[in-house]
């Protein structure tokens, strides 16, 4: 009996550490992805590129890894750093009401950032490049993207 519990203990110890090594790096702040780590969170100018100039739209965000779900920017998606280097990165996403994209961004500066997307949103494939720059604090009635 004794090396019966001995042998569960193992096994409860190994899904333990396996259900901690396969959670999503999303619980950390830039989502797992060390480019995302020298943003800092608040005000945020997203701007469309390559069709029709577009005003820029201003996004408060919480956690820079929500620059990685842009389309499902208030979902809670599961994240997957397929690539990264110091410069950028590309994820997939993955989210439970429907919906999955991956995007690669390349902070060029800790101000400014460049993003390509595509995925599925809604049942409509959705595809987009776009420009995140860093313009200062989120106002007391903005709420911020990401956790």
């Amino acid at each position: 009996m004794r090396k019966l519990n001995g042998i569960r203990s193992r096994a409860v110890l190994a899904l333990v550490a396996a259900a901690a090594l396969a959670a999503p790096a999303d619980s950390q702040r830039g989502g797992g992805v060390n480019a995302l780590t020298k943003l800092q969170p608040g005000l945020w100018q997203l701007r469309m590129l390559g069709g029709a100039a577009t005003r820029p739209t201003p996004i408060c965000i919480g956690d820079p890894a929500v620059l990685t779900q842009l389309q499902h920017r208030n979902a809670p998606c599961s994240r997957l750093v397929l690539a990264q280097d110091g410069q950028g990165a590309t994820v997939h996403y993955t989210c439970p009401q429907g919906g999955y994209g991956q995007t690669s961004l390349r902070v060029e500066t800790p101000r400014l950032v460049q993003i390509e997307t595509q995925g599925i949103a809604d049942n409509v494939p959705f595809a987009f490049r776009a420009e995140a720059r860093f313009v200062g604090s989120c106002n007391s009635a903005q709420r911020p993207s990401g956790r």
